[in-house]
């Protein structure tokens, strides 16, 4: 439910407390993606999104602008070193086997596309959704505000398009962002990726996979493991 996180019962959840311009959350998610392949019961895993504001003081309809004079004007560097900084974050994120093209990138306001989120989240598609927005805006450059471009990214992954514009349009699901932000803020979380496996184990930023591999096996030993041994006695 939005806003509400934790708790499936027979399965191991993993919250994620993300943004879809946050160049260290795509690869925390891609990440956990190669941990999640290594991991025996990987089927049994249900990861929820939750939203997150990296640029919170970025508003719906400001005009899009490079992330690079974003960063520069928002801490006062020279562009140039901007610039440098979003190279050595595409170099991690090439390890990590993604392609980033910042020097293309529009940073916008990410209310909409959290509200798509959750849409895509009440029609089971939201993990499928979210990969398709880091890649529309980390490497086509796309406008991830704009509800056309969002509906278009929607149907790509097998949502309704008409019905994804009207929940934009509506507004269906902009308190359910609300209520994923002020659970952040709740929790004392302050900066992201932050994921939180079985409600028990914290993982903060994009730390390798086998610190996503031993909070997996720890936290599903803890309680679907164990539960599942309580049961068989």
């Amino acid at each position: 439910m939005a806003g509400e996180a934790f708790g499936s019962a027979g399965r191991l959840v993993v919250d994620v407390w993300s943004d879809v311009v946050c160049p260290f959350c795509y690869m925390g998610d891609a990440l956990l993606d190669q941990a999640l392949e290594k991991f025996p019961h990987a089927s049994g895993v249900e990861v929820r999104y939750h939203s997150f504001l990296l640029m919170p003081e970025v508003r719906d309809g400001d005009a899009p602008v490079n992330p690079a004079d974003h960063l520069a004007a928002k801490h006062g560097i020279p562009r140039e070193q901007a610039v440098a900084m979003n190279e050595q974050v595409s170099a991690r994120a090439a390890q990590v086997g993604l392609e980033y093209h910042l020097d293309r990138a529009q940073a916008v306001s990410t209310r909409t596309a959290h509200q798509l989120s959750h849409f895509a989240a009440a029609h089971g598609k939201q993990r499928e959704m979210i990969r398709r927005l880091f890649q529309a805006y980390f490497t086509e450059g796309l406008v991830v505000s704009d509800h056309e471009v969002l509906a278009d990214l929607a149907a790509e992954v097998g949502l309704d398009r008409a019905a994804t514009l009207a929940a934009l349009a509506s507004g269906e699901y902009a308190e359910a962002v609300e209520a994923d932000l002020r659970q952040a803020r709740q929790y004392g979380i302050n900066g992201v990726p932050f994921f939180v496996f079985a409600e028990k184990y914290a993982v903060s930023g994009a730390q390798p996979v086998e610190a996503f591999l031993q909070a997996l096996d720890t936290s599903w030993n803890e309680t679907v493991g164990s539960a599942a041994t309580g049961a068989a006695r």
